[in-house]
């Protein structure tokens, strides 16, 4: 599982470089420290779990997010498969033979949710639960509201806040999020080590939706909850 060639700190030094060339004007949900902590969460992961090439991997959780179209943008699918192109002259840059850019290239594909690519790598499967960790708890929540207020979206419905009456719809509202996504990320894991994780991150989420759903003087439907 060793980084292996360049020390690890070199290599990832190296890669922050690539990836901050590519950066200009990306959300706050996808910067540097998103990537960051997705890089931590699959160390975590791989540890725990004793396999994933890490040279792979780290490459992976660096550059997944290299083109990452807006939330509303209608090809916002392709955002994966853009950063797996888009990262294969740099891979080769560091010197990754092309069977490790191909790996590479598989765990970024894969890593997308609204790709709907499953993952056929340990380093996929670490990836993707890696980014899908750092959309649950404390930061999940402030992703959420950062993304879904750069798009000028309101955070609930106020005629219907958890949509007791109407089609969830994230694309309208902060807060439908959770139920049409997040909220099922947990179950969604390919490890166990990060579904552990996940499950101890959405304690928090359901905490908030609960205080939330007491200040706004209702009650938080049953199906909002595990």
């Amino acid at each position: 599982m060793a980084v292996g060639g360049l020390a690890d700190s070199a290599l990832q030094a190296q890669l922050q470089t690539a990836l901050l060339a590519h950066l200009d004007g990306c959300d706050t949900a996808h910067d540097l420290a998103h990537v960051k902590r997705v890089w931590a969460n699959a160390r975590v992961i791989a540890n725990n779990e004793g396999r994933g090439e890490l040279r792979v991997l780290i490459a992976a959780a660096y550059l997944h997010d290299l083109i990452s179209l807006p939330k509303d943008h209608a090809q916002r699918h392709m955002s994966s498969a853009l950063s797996a192109q888009a990262a294969e002259p740099i891979l080769a840059t560091l010197g990754y033979s092309p069977d490790e850019t191909a790996q590479v290239a598989h765990a970024i594909i894969a890593h997308s949710y609204s790709a709907n690519i499953p993952p056929e790598t340990p380093e996929a499967e670490i990836l993707q639960d890696a980014d899908r960790l750092d959309a649950l708890g404390a930061i999940g929540i402030a992703r959420t509201f950062a993304v879904s207020g750069a798009l000028g979206r309101p955070i609930y419905d106020p005629a219907d806040p958890f949509a007791k009456h109407r089609s969830l719809n994230d694309k309208e509202f902060a807060i439908d999020h959770w139920p049409q996504k997040l909220l099922r990320l947990p179950a969604l894991m390919n490890t166990q080590s990060a579904r552990i994780l996940a499950n101890e991150r959405l304690i928090l989420m359901h905490d908030f939706l609960t205080q939330l759903a007491s200040e706004l003087d209702l009650e938080l439907p049953k199906n909002w909850l595990p």
